[in-house]
């Protein structure tokens, strides 16, 4: 396993952008399948977005078009940018390190979408 650490979390408004970050600290996340889930108040934690070793990408179709994961190949780290966000969006976001069927998990951090 390897520790991870989010950031970025915080108040967005509705339509917003807002940028997390994770970081494996000791390793490389370009080693990794990255996935962000989120949990929101009351319901399961589902997966968000993921991005594969290859740099393949994919999203749930709830933040689809509006949610971006991207990886800095120099640094590892990994980014989950979204924009038009919503009151939906609102939950705590957790980021996911997957070794072959090893799994790491981030703290998880904040976000909320409100006026």
């Amino acid at each position: 396993q390897v520790p991870l650490v989010e950031s970025g979390g915080g108040l967005v408004q509705p339509g917003g952008s807002l940028r997390l970050s994770c970081v494996a600290s000791g390793s490389h996340l370009s080693l990794y399948t990255v996935r962000w889930y989120r949990q929101a108040a009351g319901k399961p934690r589902e997966v968000v977005a993921s991005i594969l070793r290859s740099g393949i990408t994919s999203y749930a179709d709830s933040v689809k078009g509006r949610f971006t994961i991207s990886r800095d190949s120099s640094e590892g780290t990994v980014y989950l940018q979204l924009k038009d966000a919503r009151p939906e969006d609102t939950a705590i976001y957790y980021c996911n390190a997957d070794n072959y069927g090893l799994e790491s998990w981030g703290d998880g951090i904040n976000v909320t979408v409100s006026e």
